[in-house]
Formats: structure tokens, sequence, C-alpha cells
């Protein structure tokens, strides 16, 4: 009998999480949460980003022109 790993993406993402996977700073993750554009829940004192809502954000954002 062999254990394959699997390697399962969480539901829900820690801010420290949510800053690297956007390659951003805890602080900017805060902020953007603060303002709505990035929608946590929170589960008791902890805040939660859905993974799903941290691809979202990700997708809408668009390229800037120089």
């Amino acid at each position: 009998m062999s254990t394959a790993a699997i390697s399962v993406a969480p539901v829900l993402c820690t801010v420290e999480l949510a800053a690297e996977l956007l390659s951003l700073g805890r602080s900017t993750i805060y902020e953007l949460m603060a303002s709505g554009e990035l929608p946590f829940v929170k589960v008791g004192r902890a805040r939660r980003i859905r993974r799903t809502d941290i691809d979202a954000f990700a997708a809408q954002l668009r390229p800037q022109s120089v």
C-alpha cells in the first residue's frame, strides 16, 4: 500500500497566505478588505479570505499602461 501526497489548496486563507499568494504586503491586504475590494469572512475574531475570492480579485486586475 502506498501513500500519495495530495496537495489541497485551503478553502479559507489567512491574511498572511493571501498576501503571499497575491505577492502583496499584509497591510495592503487589510486595506483591500477594509475598502471592500477583497471580501472576507470572520470566524470568531479571525479574518479569513476565501480562495475563490482571492482568485476572482486577481482575475479582475487589469494591466496598467505606462
